[in-house]
């Protein structure tokens, strides 16, 4: 996925900033704490196809 496409998007939930993964299947919203995955390179921007972080992945915020 693109870092510009990234850039424009915000979360559905908050309208906050996201944040790409390093393996890039994941955006990222730590305010919310959700992440929401990319299938066949489309970022799925459901709150119910998120799945929520856990206490590591919140803490370590890459």
């Amino acid at each position: 996925m693109d870092k510009k496409l990234v850039a424009l998007l915000a979360c559905p939930v908050c309208k906050g900033d996201l944040k790409l993964n390093d393996a890039k299947t994941e955006l990222t919203c730590y305010a919310d704490a959700m992440a929401f995955p990319i299938r066949e390179g489309i970022p799925v921007m459901l709150a119910t196809e998120a799945r929520t972080l856990s206490t590591d992945e919140r803490l370590h915020k890459n």
